[in-house]
């Protein structure tokens, strides 16, 4: 059996402009939530302690915790699953595909954090990085791999049934040795 990196011929390129169009539409969301400008009479300080702004959160109340703590979830969380369907491969090392998703979500959270430092009524916060990443890492942990593995059966099963057909139903067929005509 041999494997293919990637997804079947027709499937990758579909895969791969889906996620590349969805990828650029969440990330011009992103950029346009994340970095307008916004009209506040004050600005708090910059949170530059690890923790100290989900902690504040906690102390708010459950609802109010759980709103704030899932928008920082959720911002980002489709990274998760729109970078692997860009890089389109099927047989991928589990481990090594969420460290990949995960840095790379990382990093465009850490950009977005510093675009924000020119942007009025913008705050810098390092909770909001970690936020983003572990909505990142489990968007990719609960959908990447049941996809992938939905994806790897139904190619087996179509190059089972490609094979089934391009064997002769018969076997060989036979060949006679022709002989020469004398002149």
């Amino acid at each position: 059996m041999q494997r293919q990196g990637f997804v079947g011929g027709d499937t990758v390129l579909r895969v791969r402009v889906a996620g590349g169009a969805l990828l650029v539409a969440h990330l011009a969301f992103v950029a346009w939530f994340t970095l307008r400008p916004l009209d506040v009479p004050w600005v708090v300080p910059a949170n530059l302690h690890p923790f100290a702004g989900i902690r504040a959160d906690l102390a708010l109340g459950g609802r109010e915790a759980a709103l704030r703590i899932g928008e920082g979830l959720a911002l980002l969380a489709p990274l998760g699953f729109l970078l692997p369907m860009v890089h389109g491969r099927l047989w991928a090392s589990p481990v090594g595909s969420l460290i990949r998703t995960c840095v790379a979500g990382a990093l465009i959270s850490l950009g977005i954090e510093l675009f924000q430092t020119g942007v009025p009524g913008q705050v810098v916060d390092i909770d909001s990085l970690f936020l983003n990443t572990a909505g990142v890492a489990l968007a990719h942990l609960v959908v990447v791999p049941a996809v992938r593995h939905s994806l790897r059966r139904r190619t087996e099963r179509r190059r089972r049934t490609t094979v089934r057909q391009e064997e002769p139903a018969q076997g060989r067929t036979p060949t006679i040795p022709r002989v020469g005509i004398a002149p």
